[in-house]
């Protein structure tokens, strides 16, 4: 050991380093440095936490550390084996800076979890030069202590939506605390029973206080938030309704007027779907010059365009009354119009107009959902997918932590 002593980068209790070796592997530097126990230290249990003065055996295992300055550092820690008092048997020493049977000291597993944050697990296993898994295992503590223990107190506001994670409509379910932000739970699944377990998880007195679900249309939500919470209302988005009215009105007709057509015609309905689902305001001047002649030239696309943008007024109304009136003349121009599309949608429209209508007790969307749902394919995507959904279930929850506090550790 030089005058300058490396010590103070080794604060640990019951051991100081007696021993330092720099060794060139391959293209980098790594120092080995070893530990001994202090002066008049004997060795305390790893699970009892007792000291012994009964050695057993007397061992050393290399464990990785924090580099110092370019070098990679590995620890010679002692092992000692000691016959516990307290847990009548043989135990191993414990240490206050390295878990039992950790191959790594605590602080670096703390640098290597901060950088998972931010980073891919193989971007920071080649980063630190650990094997993928373990990189994994390391990050997966850390969220599994963050986040792994649900917190359903307080819930009132919620959003529920699905999200596809994998090829073969492989879904995840998600629930997210409109107050917060906090994904509150994620459940493999996107059907009643999925939604269902959500709600088994909580107490009678965590339920009673949501107070409104945000949602699709889709019935087994539906079913799953009426049975749990009964009292709470059902909220079925603006975002959702377009969709849904886009997919089974918009596509449906333009595509009945496209047969219709000759050649020329069919092929100018074809491509005009884009034009007759973007919102107005979005369009460039060319668009609206083709959006207006092809609404001139066709009327049933015209009704269902301009029906379109009726249907989203319905969501401006403040006051239960006048938003259930809106709707019922909606519906009556939609059944008024001979579109057995447009009069299927209403029909659907009319069995759930009180979800509809609840938006004016519950101004509550699932749009800031959706845009976290963008942001989980993202995760998937910078991952190259994830072949552990108990993981990726933690990162989803890690990485949507909301305004709460983490979990006591």
């Amino acid at each position: 050991m030089s005058d300058l002593s490396i010590t103070p980068y080794f604060p640990f209790a019951r051991v100081v380093p007696v021993d330092q070796q720099v060794i060139e592997v391959e293209t980098r530097v790594q120092s080995v440095i070893t530990l001994a126990p202090a002066e008049g230290s004997w060795p305390i249990c790893s699970v009892c936490g007792q000291e012994s003065r009964r050695l057993h055996i007397y061992g050393t295992r290399q464990v990785r550390d924090l580099g110092l300055a370019h070098a990679r550092v590995e620890l010679v820690v002692p092992n000692r084996k000691l016959r516990c008092a307290g847990c009548q048997t043989i135990r191993t020493e414990g240490h206050d800076f390295l878990a039992p049977y950790r191959r790594s000291t605590l602080r670096f597993e703390q640098y290597v979890a901060g950088l998972c944050r931010h980073m891919s697990i193989k971007q920071v296993a080649d980063h630190v030069g650990l094997d993928w898994h373990a990189v994994k295992e390391i990050d997966k503590r850390r969220l599994q202590r963050e986040v792994g223990t649900p917190c359903y107190d307080g819930l009132q506001l919620l959003a529920v939506d699905e999200v596809a994670i994998h090829k073969g409509h492989t879904y995840l379910t998600t629930v997210l605390d409109l107050e917060t932000g906090r994904i509150v739970w994620v459940g493999k699944g996107r059907t009643e029973a999925t939604l269902a377990s959500f709600f088994a998880e909580l107490t009678p007195e965590q339920r009673k206080s949501i107070e409104a679900v945000a949602s699709d249309m889709a019935s087994g939500f539906r079913t799953a938030v009426e049975k749990a919470c009964p009292h709470a209302a059902q909220v079925y988005d603006l975002f959702h309704v377009v969709a849904k009215y886009s997919r089974e009105v918009v596509d449906v007709v333009r595509l009945e007027e496209a047969k219709k057509q000759d050649e020329a015609g069919r092929k100018l309905i074809k491509g005009s779907r884009y034009l007759l689902l973007k919102n107005a305001p979005n369009l460039l001047g060319s668009q609206k010059k083709a959006l207006k002649e092809l609404l001139a030239a066709n009327q049933n696309l015209n009704t269902v365009y301009v029906l379109k943008d009726q249907l989203k007024r319905i969501w401006e109304y403040k006051h239960p009354a006048w938003a259930r009136k809106a709707l019922d003349q909606w519906c009556a121009l939609a059944h008024a119009s001979g579109i057995p599309a447009l009069a299927k949608f209403a029909k659907s429209l009319c069995r759930h107009e009180k979800g509809i209508v609840n938006h004016c007790r519950y101004p509550i969307h699932t749009g800031r959902l959706e845009g976290i749902n963008n942001k989980i394919k993202v995760i998937k995507r910078l991952a190259y997918g994830f072949r552990d959904d108990a993981y990726f279930i933690l990162k989803i929850k890690g990485a949507f932590p909301g305004t709460l506090q983490p979990n006591p550790r």
